[in-house]
């Protein structure tokens, strides 16, 4: 799964995620739109990711669009409050309203609709399919 290997603080303040990112294709044709504000997860990029790679046989390219860089913390279970915070326990990448999520090139519009169907039931966020112009 994807995860920084250095960064600048070992633990982080949340951060709210609101706003809109407008963006457009840059490397594929095809590509993945999210409608709302989030956080997505290491392990839901990934199952999209796999998803797609899978129904597209591994014949064109895919760009992956983001990168889980915030770090989120939680406590053991039935573990006391106090103590400080505790370690980290998976990535999330805050995602905005408009923000493009993956890119897909060098297949048919058809296949990229289907590949892209299967990753949007993996995401965590509503999203839409987008082609370039």
């Amino acid at each position: 799964m994807l995860q920084p290997k250095k960064t600048k603080f070992r633990k982080f303040q949340k951060r709210k995620v609101s706003g809109i990112k407008k963006q457009s294709l840059n490397f594929g044709m095809y590509g993945i739109q999210a409608l709302d504000c989030g956080r997505l997860s290491a392990a839901c990029i990934e199952a999209a990711r796999r998803a797609m790679t899978r129904k597209l046989k591994r014949t064109g390219q895919i760009w992956i669009r983001v990168f889980p860089d915030l770090g989120v913390s939680k406590k053991p279970a039935e573990v006391r409050m106090g103590k400080g915070k505790g370690s980290i326990n998976h990535w999330v990448c805050p995602v905005k309203k408009g923000q493009i999520l993956f890119e897909l090139n060098g297949i048919p519009a058809q296949l990229a609709a289907q590949a892209v169907q299967l990753a949007q039931q993996k995401l965590c966020l509503k999203t839409q399919f987008i082609e370039s112009i």
